[in-house]
């Protein structure tokens, strides 16, 4: 089993960069695929982020490529989404999440979901 912890967040102008960052504790980080999604209430959780178990693959959404950068690092079980000229449609909780499969966009196919850190950006 993995915990997830998620910092960060927190509200910014329209413009403005945030980072977020997960921290991961019980079995070995490196075994797992790791995401970011986001989610706003009333609609579906939606995929940000996605990396291999190393930094060798990195995938991101349309609405977030070159923008958003994620990175990892196995050592110290943790994982970081940068968030770069931020906008008001990328308000929402974002959530650090770890599987199995790489290259999955699916909710369902991660296996391990931090708590969720709110980043809320005004116009």
């Amino acid at each position: 089993q993995v915990q997830l912890v998620d910092s960060g967040g927190g509200q910014v102008q329209a413009g403005a960069s945030l980072s977020v960052s997960c921290a991961a504790s019980g079995a070995p980080f490196s075994w797992y695929v790791v995401g970011w999604f986001r989610q706003v209430s009333g609609k579906e959780r939606e995929f940000v982020a996605g990396m291999g178990r190393s930094e060798n693959f990195v995938e991101y959404s349309d609405s977030v490529k070159g923008r958003f950068t994620m990175s990892r690092d196995n050592a110290k079980r943790t994982m970081i989404l940068q968030m770069n000229s931020l906008k008001p449609e990328d308000t929402a909780v974002y959530y650090c999440a770890v599987g199995r499969r790489d290259g999955s966009r699916k909710p369902d196919e991660y296996d391990y979901w931090g708590q969720g850190t709110q980043v809320t950006v005004s116009s």
